[in-house]
């Protein structure tokens, strides 16, 4: 054998050996008798099952959505009306302690009204400026929204309730919903003949819900709307805070 001879056989024989010690590591791997590598991994069984489970819990914060709206002969009058209106609700929720990053003005916008009857003739001008007030404590908001009207507010859109325990509730809805899941896993397995194993994958689905009760909800702006939200009474009720999940159970 020559020389270079002797060095290739040298490298195939260090080759052999090093994949001869790779596959004595893997298992599941051998070598056929034709020099092939075989993986053979058997298939997993698994279960799936889906479960849903909800927490009530008592809302202490509110959210008012309400408006104030104005009508006059010029546009000028019309915004310097809403002007004024506005910063007295504005003083009014100040004076009361809630913090401006609580208060947004959310819309507003002025448009012509028109005497269709005559041919589009404009008559006056109209103006709504709509108020969001947020983290409002439950306990204040009946009142808060009375002197609201007294200072101008015209128009309630809307009161929403949340609860500041949003997290703590949805963690016990998960392990509720977890172990709703195995019930149903255990149940579906006996039925076909199997055992439950272990927790194989757990999947949480984001319905993007908001924690909220909508208490009270009125489109309309005028004196009779601003009258009943005097004499309103918050009642919020309970919330749920649900949780939605997919768990995958080895079966054997």
């Amino acid at each position: 054998m020559t020389g270079i001879n002797r060095k290739a056989a040298a490298v195939l024989a260090v080759g052999v050996i090093g994949a001869g010690a790779l596959l004595s590591g893997c298992a599941g791997a051998s070598m056929a008798s034709s020099g092939v590598v075989t993986v053979q991994n058997a298939e997993d069984h698994v279960i799936t099952v889906t479960s849903r489970e909800q927490v009530k819990v008592e809302p202490d914060m509110a959210e008012i959505v309400y408006s104030v709206y104005s009508q006059a002969s010029d546009a000028q009058t019309c915004q310097t009306q809403n002007g004024t209106d506005l910063s007295g609700v504005l003083e009014l929720l100040k004076a009361q302690g809630v913090a401006e990053t609580s208060i947004q003005t959310s819309n507003y916008g002025m448009s012509p009204i028109y005497d269709w009857d005559s041919g589009k003739d404009i008559t006056g001008y109209e103006m709504t400026t709509q108020i969001t007030v947020s983290d409002i404590p439950i306990d204040q908001a009946g009142q808060l929204i009375s002197d609201s009207v007294d200072a101008g507010i015209n128009s309630i859109e809307s009161v929403s309730y949340f609860c500041s325990s949003y997290d703590t509730a949805y963690q016990e809805a998960l392990k509720k919903a977890v172990d709703a899941a195995k019930v149903k896993a255990q149940a579906l397995a006996e039925a076909g003949g199997f055992t439950v194993g272990s927790v194989v994958k757990i999947t949480e689905y984001s319905n993007n819900q908001e924690v909220r009760y909508n208490g009270y909800v009125s489109g309309a702006a005028g004196a009779n709307r601003a009258e009943e939200a005097m004499d309103m009474g918050v009642m919020p009720g309970q919330v749920d805070v649900e949780a939605d999940i997919s768990v995958d159970f080895s079966i054997k």
